[in-house]
């Protein structure tokens, strides 16, 4: 059932501002599941432009700044969240005054103050759709990318009421599960369910890659599952990770310091042979995985699902 079926869009407008994974996936939820709203799609770089106007992306892709947020409701940015400011200081001469800002941004608090400085007197609520693949491009939007997924809301303390209630309903509009948390808490959890992982991954293919040199190509060639997980992710946007590591150093080099020293008791564990304390820890880390799937956060099936996910 799309949105216009129960309730009113709340807003009229839309406009999103880069149209990568994340932006595309927007673009193409709005339309799916929100008839009648029209959706403004604007990118900084040309050639990303002319493809998304080349599948259709928006009803509108616009080719300045002023055009790109024109009569707006709703601006979203999508952009990788060290380049936020810059972004939001290009469109600031022409947004409408009485628009909401958002975004997609990984990291929090910093977005937060990034949009803040640059737009001060309009509504912000930054927000942070916990959902993406490894894939980046105006191609790889699909419309279901939400679907389910949580959405987390971190609007500063004054924010009116009216707007966060407007950005909660749009993206409940997109199928996603909404939350509302603290930036500087929201970036400490993520730190640890996503920044964290996303390092490791980063380092574990890193590494790989320097041994296949000395292996010649047995990495590669017997790479297994769980090998090949890490490299799924270690594909993800290195733009997009090296903002997100940059902008949320604190909160991922506290988590990388408790990793550090979990990562040194089970070395312990492996070098001195205790089994139980292996398989405690093995154990513990299980039922934290069948609680994830419970939640309706992944899939057990073994390709996770993700084959239904397909880009639209």
């Amino acid at each position: 059932m799309t949105l216009a079926a129960t309730a009113p869009a709340p807003f009229a407008k839309v406009s999103v501002i880069g149209l990568g994974l994340l932006g595309g996936s927007v673009a193409r939820a709005v339309r799916a599941r929100m008839p009648g709203v029209h959706v403004t799609g604007y990118d900084a770089s040309a050639d990303v432009r002319a493809r998304a106007a080349q599948i259709d992306l928006a009803d509108t892709i616009a080719q300045t700044p002023r055009e790109a947020v024109a009569e707006a409701g709703l601006v979203i940015f999508c952009v990788p969240v060290g380049a936020m400011g810059a972004a939001a200081a290009t469109l600031a001469p022409y947004l409408p005054a009485d628009c909401v800002i958002s975004d997609v941004g990984s990291s929090k608090a910093s977005v937060l103050k990034a949009l803040g400085e640059a737009l001060p007197g309009h509504a912000l609520v930054p927000a942070h759709p916990v959902a993406g693949t490894e894939q980046s491009g105006p191609d790889a939007g699909f419309a279901t990318l939400f679907v389910g997924r949580w959405c987390i809301l971190t609007p500063p303390e004054g924010t009116p009421h009216e707007a966060v209630a407007r950005v909660s309903a749009f993206w409940e509009g997109l199928g996603a599960k909404v939350e509302m948390m603290e930036a500087a808490h929201h970036d400490l959890v993520l730190a640890v369910t996503s920044h964290l992982p996303h390092l490791i991954a980063y380092t574990i293919v890193g590494t790989a890659s320097d041994l296949e040199e000395v292996t010649q190509s047995e990495v590669i060639k017997y790479s297994a599952g769980g090998f090949r997980d890490f490299t799924r992710i270690a594909a993800s946007d290195p733009t997009m990770w090296r903002d997100v590591f940059l902008n949320n150093r604190d909160a991922v080099l506290a988590m990388l310091q408790v990793f550090t020293e979990d990562l040194t008791e089970l070395q312990k564990a492996i070098r001195k042979g205790d089994g139980e304390a292996l398989f405690d820890h093995f154990t513990r880390t299980r039922a934290i995985r069948r609680s994830i799937i419970q939640m309706g956060q992944d899939d057990a099936r073994p390709d996770f699902g993700r084959s239904d996910h397909k880009p639209a």
